[in-house]
């Protein structure tokens, strides 16, 4: 059986390291990477100088997973109808 970790080299701050991901997360890393206008060896390496603890590839995993649920809690925020307020929504003599 195929394991659906995947272990990729990638250049980070001029140092060849190899780093092991779902490929969930090495296309996430590539979208993100992407909307980025960033290599994924640019972006690995920003992960990396930010990082406080842990393993690179946790590392990566977490950035990825708070970029995906910034970008849902985003999406799905009430969206106030034009023209109306939010203070206009309160009961009559309020």
């Amino acid at each position: 059986m195929k394991s659906p970790v995947v272990k990729r080299s990638i250049v980070v701050a001029g140092h060849k390291t190899s780093v092991s991901l779902e490929e969930a997360f090495w296309n996430g890393m590539k979208e993100i990477s992407g909307l980025r206008n960033m290599t994924l060896s640019e972006l690995v390496g920003e992960i990396d100088n930010n990082r406080q603890q842990g393993n690179l590839s946790s590392a990566i995993r977490l950035f990825v997973l708070d970029h995906f649920k910034s970008r849902a809690a985003n999406s799905s925020e009430p969206k106030q109808p034009e023209g109306r307020h939010p203070a206009s929504a309160a009961a009559p003599g309020v």
